[in-house]
């Protein structure tokens, strides 16, 4: 196994000695370097290659924002984490785009190594270091145009109501997917493992979701323009169904509260690596689609074989680097190969898959956007005799949607 590399910056030669101690028994796993300033981290930087940066956000001269803008700009692979203290709303907000994560200090040892380790464990998605660099590049994914105007007027509203914001982001995969990470991570303090768009929306509160929006443009907007033919209301509207059906497969199977929150979210954000590849691979994503189409291949398919990894995989690594919770990143990674997937028994993951497969069964989609469900999967986990109940429940669902 590879040895990461973690270089750690911190002005605080007391802070660097600490972790230094703090990370003592991780020396056989980790190569770990510490230095005292933006302009050392660039330094070795140019001289050798790290997987990881750490950094502190208050240091004199090059601060840790513009520090990981840097790394962002020329070093695209690699993870990039803020270990911080108390810090002004300013400062926090010029560090929520450059960094994947943020961790409040103090922070334990188990803490940092399972954010470490499990950043780098997300490298196995992909095998093509320049999806790598893509996908940590990305701040933020597309949103649909009407949604994203539809809370710009909300924020800019001097009534504006939190509740309204809620449902605003809750209707958007993008903006659910972004908000999730500042939540899920300690940007501001708040409550980790935040499942729901709309309670994290409650939580940031509408002044801080203002500044977000208005001021930093931590949400984009989708330009159909820049890729004719791929559609981004059909896939939320696939995305909503796959989460409200993956919730009722859940439900159906006591799974408990979590597993069913973890299953509602994962499959609206299962297609988010789809954006991704539409965005920033915009030709070799229609080159994978037209391959699936004249050759009658799953989409997923199509895409490893033409871009080295599927749309899950992406979505997954992105959503992963984020620090969203693990299920819901299994979830989306293995969403259409739940087979590649070790976790026993029912998960948020079987969820997922058996909601989009069922879908695409139930709509007879052309066998290029088809997957189909992975009955070998359902066999090795027991789970084989409950298809029929899960297909009862998809059919519902579809004419319920007819009915509306």
């Amino acid at each position: 196994m590879c040895m990461k590399r973690v270089l750690f910056v911190d002005d605080d030669p007391n802070v660097l000695e600490g972790l230094r101690r703090m990370l003592h028994a991780m020396r056989d796993t980790w190569h770990m370097a510490f230095v005292q300033s933006a302009a050392e981290a660039q330094e070795i930087l140019a001289g050798d290659s790290y997987d990881v940066i750490v950094t502190d956000m208050r240091m004199p001269g090059l601060d840790g924002a513009a520090l990981l803008a840097f790394v962002r700009d020329n070093y695209p692979h690699m993870v990039r984490i803020v270990l911080s203290g108390q810090a002004d709303m300013e400062s926090i907000l010029r560090t929520v785009g450059p960094s994947h994560q943020y961790l409040a200090k103090p922070c334990d040892a188990d803490t940092l190594r399972k954010t470490v380790d499990r950043a780098c464990s997300l490298s196995s998605l992909l095998s093509r270091e320049e999806l790598k660099g893509l996908i940590a590049r990305v701040g933020s994914l597309p949103s649909l145009p009407a949604v994203y105007t539809e809370l710009v007027q909300e924020l800019a509203s001097e009534d504006a109501s939190i509740h309204r914001i809620g449902e605003i982001v809750s209707k958007d995969v993008a903006m659910s997917a972004k908000i999730l990470q500042l939540v899920n991570s300690a940007f501001f303090g708040l409550p980790r493992q935040v499942g729901s768009p709309s309670q994290a929306a409650a939580l940031l509160g509408t002044e801080t979701l203002r500044a977000l929006v208005l001021s930093v443009h931590v949400f984009s907007q989708y330009d159909a323009s820049r890729l004719p033919g791929v559609s981004i209301e059909q896939l939320w509207h696939h995305s909503s169904r796959t989460s409200v059906l993956a919730k009722r497969i859940a439900e159906m199977e006591s799974a408990g509260k979590r597993c069913v929150e973890d299953a509602f979210i994962a499959g609206f954000l299962h297609a988010a690596g789809t954006l991704v590849l539409a965005s920033g691979l915009q030709f070799g994503y229609l080159d994978a689609r037209e391959m699936a189409e004249s050759e009658g291949l799953p989409q997923h398919v199509a895409e490893t074989r033409r871009l080295g990894a599927s749309h899950g995989e992406v979505g997954g690594y992105l959503l992963g680097l984020w620090g969203l919770p693990n299920p819901v990143v299994e979830a989306v990674a293995f969403h259409d190969n739940p087979s590649d997937s070790e976790a026993p028994g029912f998960t948020p993951l079987t969820a997922v898959h058996v909601a989009c497969a069922l879908h695409c069964e139930s709509d007879r989609a052309d066998p290029g956007q088809r997957s189909g469900t992975d009955l070998d999967y359902l066999a090795r986990e027991g789970l084989s005799e409950h298809l029929d109940a899960w297909r009862g429940l998809a059919e519902e669902s579809k004419e319920q949607e007819d009915a509306a």
